[in-house]
C-alpha cells in the first residue's frame, strides 16, 4: 500500500465525466516526489485519464516524468516532426494527419503500451479535442450472452495503418486489468483486424459491433486542450480518438510507458485457439493468421 501523501491534500481533483476522466491541479510535474508519483498512479487507476493544466514541461522534464512509471519507447514506425529523442514521439499537424480512429496505443505489439503521457506543446484556436472511452464500462454494459461469447475469443491486431501489416500480435478480446481485476473490451477499429476463432462472415458481424460499442458517448470523456497541459491515460483500460476538425498548428509530444502484459480471462498466459476447418486461400486475414501462428511456432 502506498504511503499517504500529505501534499496531495492540497491537490484539486475534478471529475470531468460520469465514466472517466479528471483534471488535477496543485502538483508540479517538473519535479514530482516519489509520493506524488504514487498518488498519480492511484488517481490514474481510479479515473483512467488525467489532465494537468499549466505544466509546460521541457522535453527532458517530460521524459524524466515518464521514467517514473516504467521503461519508455519512441514510436516504432512514425518519425518525429521536429524534436529528435529516442524516448519521445512527436506529431505536428496543421490540418489532418491525426489519429481520428478509436484505438489503444500500439496493440499490434506482443507487449503494448502500459500508459501514455502527452504534452500539448501547441494547439489550434479551436478543434483538435481528444476523446477517451472506458473499456471496462463498455464490457460491463454488454449483455451476459455477449460477455460469455467474448470471454473465450482472441483477436489479431496489426500495424497496417502504419504500412507494416507484418507487425502483429494476438490478444484476448476481453482482458483483465492487472490492478483492479476488472474486465475490459480490448478490440479497436484502428489496429484490430479479425477475431481469430470466427469465420470471415461471423467476424464481419461481431467485430464491427464491438468496436462501435466502445464508442458509445455514455462511456466517453472529451477534453479541450490548452498549451502546456499534460495528459496521462491508462492504455490497459481506454481507447482514444482525436477530432480532426481543426486548422492551425497542433504539436504534441508523447512518452509511451511500456511493459504491459495482456492477460485474458481465466488464463495465466493467454494463447489463441484456431477455429476448426481450413484456412481460406483468398482471405488476407486467414493468410495473415497463418503467418502469425507459424512465426510463433518457429
Amino acid at each position: 500500500m502506498a504511503t499517504p501523501n500529505p501534499a496531495a491534500e492540497s491537490w484539486q481533483v475534478n471529475r470531468l465525466a460520469g465514466s472517466l476522466g479528471a483534471e488535477v491541479r496543485g502538483v508540479n510535474l517538473a519535479s514530482p516526489s516519489t509520493r506524488d508519483i504514487d498518488t498519480i498512479k492511484t488517481l490514474l487507476v481510479e479515473h483512467m485519464v488525467l489532465f494537468f493544466p499549466e505544466q509546460r514541461l521541457t522535453v527532458d522534464q517530460h521524459v524524466a516524468l515518464g521514467r517514473h512509471f516504467g521503461p519508455l519507447e519512441g514510436h516504432p514506425h512514425l518519425k518525429n516532426a521536429f524534436t529528435q529523442h529516442p524516448e519521445l514521439f512527436e506529431l505536428a499537424a496543421s490540418k489532418g494527419g491525426v489519429a481520428d480512429e478509436w484505438h489503444t496505443d500500439i496493440t499490434f505489439q506482443e507487449h503494448p503500451a502500459l500508459m501514455s503521457i502527452l504534452n500539448m506543446v501547441k494547439c489550434p484556436e479551436f478543434g483538435g479535442d481528444t476523446m477517451w472511452s472506458n473499456l471496462c464500462q463498455a464490457y460491463d454494459e454488454l449483455s451476459q450472452p455477449v460477455k460469455d461469447l467474448c470471454d473465450g475469443l482472441t483477436a489479431l491486431h496489426d500495424a497496417l495503418p502504419h504500412n507494416h501489416p507484418e507487425r502483429m500480435a494476438v490478444h484476448p478480446v476481453v482482458r483483465v486489468h492487472p490492478v483492479t481485476g476488472r474486465k475490459a473490451l480490448y478490440v479497436n477499429e484502428h489496429f484490430t483486424r479479425r477475431i481469430v476463432e470466427l469465420s470471415a462472415t461471423e467476424n464481419e458481424a461481431l467485430l464491427p459491433m464491438l468496436t462501435r460499442w466502445v464508442q458509445n458517448p455514455r462511456f466517453t470523456v472529451r477534453y479541450r486542450w490548452n498549451e502546456g497541459t499534460i495528459g496521462m491515460w491508462d492504455n490497459r483500460a481506454t481507447q482514444h480518438f482525436v477530432l480532426n476538425d481543426f486548422e492551425g498548428e497542433r504539436v504534441i509530444q508523447r512518452v509511451t510507458v511500456m511493459g504491459d502484459t495482456v492477460e485474458g480471462v481465466g488464463a495465466p498466459r493467454w494463447k489463441p485457439w484456431v477455429r476448426p476447418g481450413r484456412l481460406s486461400a483468398t482471405s488476407r486475414h486467414d493468410r495473415q493468421l497463418f503467418q502469425y501462428l507459424n512465426r510463433e511456432e518457429a
